[in-house]
């Protein structure tokens, strides 16, 4: 169990905001930070890491105090079971794929662990080339990698794969979902897509103007009310078109587009670029706003 509580005053736009948060994760848990930029979503993880202090602080891992502002005691971040993977990868460009993970490894730590995660990103054919000339999402994998070179007992995501395009985005949620599987880690993550979150998360907590607003499973956070059906898909509203007497909505989703009919009272509830859940028992579709 992870038992994290913080307030911290956030300086943003719009003045100074304060951060007071308290929630408790359990080990093995998928977990996403879902909300508005300047929320404090990055925050909460950087305190968790150690990289930033807060005002008030008391983290506790298991057994393991990390944070006691009470006691005036804080744990070093080298001191921490943590990964961590950024934005913007932080790769040495001028080391190979191999020597980066090698690099993060311990003193006295095996070196068996670069080559079985080399195999399980399916980094062979790029371990012996700079960090520099690769993509994105090769780069992507690489950092995924690395931040499991120590086997953490915590993984930190802050929007890992928020600049990678649909498809190569889809294959890397695919690898983190193995590797949090394989290292039975406790993951958490930042994220603006619904999508992902759904496909992702065990649960996900909703973070606004500093404040924990909703907690609970996907469904339950993003749907009005839970939707019992054979198949559930999210995805975004990308057209509205009117039909004869009824109205055919299209919805974007992964690579794929799905019309849903839907009648004139129904689609005053809709717009182009809302985020929606496509649910059906049989052969006949709903559509759920969510939030």
């Amino acid at each position: 169990m992870i038992q994290i509580d913080v307030y911290k005053m956030l300086q943003t736009a719009d003045g100074e905001l304060p951060l007071d948060i308290s929630l408790a994760i359990k080990k093995g848990q998928f977990v996403s930070i879902y909300g508005n930029s300047g929320a404090g979503k990055t925050t909460i993880l950087r305190v968790l890491s150690g990289l930033t202090k807060a005002e008030k602080v008391n983290i506790k891992v298991e057994e393991s105090i990390w944070d006691d502002s009470n006691k005036k005691f804080h744990l070093p971040i080298q001191k921490r079971s943590i990964g961590f993977v950024f934005q913007d990868f932080a790769l040495f460009p001028n080391l190979t794929v191999k020597e980066n993970l090698e690099f993060a490894l311990s003193k006295n730590d095996s070196k068996e662990i670069v080559s079985e995660l080399i195999e399980l990103m399916e980094l062979q054919s790029l371990q012996n080339s700079k960090t520099e000339n690769l993509s994105g999402g090769q780069k992507q994998r690489v950092a995924l990698a690395r931040a499991i070179v120590r086997k953490p007992e915590i993984l930190l995501l802050d929007e890992p794969l928020s600049a990678l395009d649909d498809e190569m985005r889809f294959k890397l949620q695919d690898y983190i979902l193995k590797i949090h599987q394989k290292y039975n880690l406790t993951t958490i993550m930042v994220s603006h897509s619904i999508p992902e979150i759904f496909k992702l998360s065990d649960q996900v907590i909703v973070v606004d103007k500093g404040k924990i607003v909703k907690e609970g499973t996907p469904e339950t956070v993003f749907t009005e009310q839970k939707v019992s059906s054979k198949f559930q898909l999210t995805g975004e509203i990308i057209n509205i078109t009117k039909s004869d007497i009824v109205y055919v909505v299209q919805i974007s989703s992964g690579n794929n587009i799905i019309k849903v009919v839907a009648t004139e009272d129904e689609v005053k509830e809709y717009k182009i670029g809302q985020k929606v859940l496509v649910a059906s028992k049989a052969f006949n579709p709903i559509i759920q706003v969510l939030i």
